[in-house]
């Protein structure tokens, strides 16, 4: 018998007997003379005491059967994967169940996805999975606890461990190695020795595993409240060489400033820093956000140069850097829009310090704001993270600039309406000024306008017919 706690069984019971429709699911699946049980990450959480409404089961029905046991108490019933073994479906309550036949499925040596093979028994099924504290199953019918691995143990401990040897899981399904670092983060669970030898021995298996599953691990971890341990993790087995090699190579550049022991420690000080901000702001968890903060000075390692004195420059690595990121994120599969987003902040993450050095004019303030577009509350909170100094003065002062910054953006777009600047005149009316047909002039009337109206604000049409006028005879 498992040594549970009162409030780890109240915790269980609760899944169990906590409202009708799971004791009906119970009930149907045993009517049809079919195993089922809680199982993986929901009995964690659940343990955890930080069970939410999205629930996983394992059972011996197949997926016809499955699918037949649940339409009748399902709200809503998709198909997530048959081939797989899985349904899913929306409870009255709302919420939501995947159930999965017992699997036993591996990696074969070179495919990219495992070869799926449907088991007999729970036992096989538990071995198969990741690591002991999701390798836990509560039978639904009886209320016992299975933990053959020893999972109960190591959440107590806050220990990751596998429930076959490492070796041999991470060998199977290498994307466990990136889980690991995931919940190292996630959980705040520390690897065991033998995870953290196998990784760093198994790392080039990882190869095998699809671009898109590496980004759905990368993408879990960053999304975490504490990324930096699941990423020192990466770094230091050798996973992060192989499945984002930009980190890794921050390793031995030290910054502009001389204030930190290198540019990785500075990045991940700066991805901290965006979270705290992120909320403080009042944003939900933003990906697009936490990779620009970890990638923001990618760029440096191929751009330092040794100056006179002993400085180092790194010109242009916002630029490089923003290279850098598109080249990184397409290979990892993100969205077209995401690499966008996250190259644009990259570029202009250093736009901020000509602010600091000196006072700008309006226009200066308007071209930040255009030229960062939808990104603009991405990037206040990239830059002010961007600051990692121990000097407490220069930490002040470049807070209280942006402090201003962000003041006179908010003036200047309740004057002039800045998010959406616009010449002061359209196209159809350049063309019927200057009595031109579409072509390259009106694209350089258009632009001159433009500037007119970043560099002197709005200005009436008589007066933006006037200038426009003058521009044309000069030319």
């Amino acid at each position: 018998m498992l040594d549970l706690t009162v409030r780890q069984r109240e915790a269980l019971e609760a899944v169990r007997r906590g409202s009708p429709e799971m004791t009906l699911l119970a009930t149907a699946f045993s009517a049809a003379g079919e195993e089922f049980y809680l199982v993986g990450g929901s009995v964690r959480d659940a343990l955890l005491g930080k069970l939410g409404n999205d629930l996983d089961f394992t059972t011996s029905a197949r997926p016809d059967a499955i699918e037949a046991i649940l339409a009748p108490l399902a709200t809503s019933l998709w198909d997530v994967g048959r081939a797989f073994g899985t349904i899913a479906a929306q409870l009255r309550s709302g919420v939501q169940v995947e159930i999965t036949t017992f699997r036993a499925d591996t990696y074969v040596d070179h495919s990219r996805k495992p070869e799926v093979v449907f088991g007999d028994h729970l036992g096989g099924d538990l071995i198969r999975r990741d690591f002991t504290i999701n390798a836990m199953a509560l039978d639904m019918a009886t209320g016992e606890l299975l933990d053959p691995f020893g999972g109960l143990r190591d959440l107590e401990l806050a220990s990751i461990r596998t429930p076959a040897a490492a070796e041999i899981s991470f060998s199977d399904d290498p994307l466990r190695m990136l889980r690991a670092a995931r919940f190292t983060s996630q959980l705040g669970f520390l690897p065991d020795g033998d995870v953290v030898e196998a990784m760093t021995q198994l790392k080039d298996r990882i190869e095998i595993v699809s671009a898109e599953r590496i980004r759905d691990e990368l993408v879990k971890l960053l999304l975490t409240s504490e990324p930096r341990p699941g990423l020192n993790l990466l770094t230091e087995t050798g996973l992060a060489q192989l499945v984002l090699p930009e980190l890794p190579a921050l390793q031995m550049e030290v910054d502009e400033h001389h204030r930190h022991k290198d540019v990785y420690e500075h990045s991940l000080t700066v991805l901290e820093q965006t979270i705290e901000l992120e909320g403080s702001r009042g944003h939900e968890p933003d990906i697009v956000l936490r990779v620009a903060a970890l990638l923001h000075d990618i760029g440096k390692p191929s751009t330092r140069r040794f100056e006179a004195g002993g400085k180092v420059s790194f010109m242009h690595h916002d630029l490089v850097g923003a290279r850098m990121a598109r080249k990184r994120l397409r290979e990892l599969r993100f969205t077209n829009d995401q690499i966008d987003s996250v190259a644009k902040l990259i570029e202009l993450h250093l736009r901020f310090y000509g602010y600091a050095d000196q006072d700008w004019t309006d226009s200066a303030v308007r071209r930040y704001v255009r030229d960062a577009g939808d990104e603009l509350e991405r990037l206040h909170i990239l830059t002010r993270s961007d600051v990692t100094s121990q000097n407490r003065a220069k930490v002040a002062r470049l807070g209280a600039a942006y402090d201003q910054l962000e003041w006179r953006i908010e003036m200047l777009a309740e004057q002039e309406e800045l998010d959406a600047i616009r010449p002061d005149l359209d196209g159809n009316q350049i063309m019927e000024i200057l009595g031109i047909a579409p072509g390259k002039d009106v694209g350089a009337a258009y632009r001159f306008l433009l500037d007119l109206r970043m560099e002197e604000g709005p200005h009436s049409e008589e007066d933006a017919k006037a200038a426009l006028l003058q521009w044309w005879a000069n030319r």
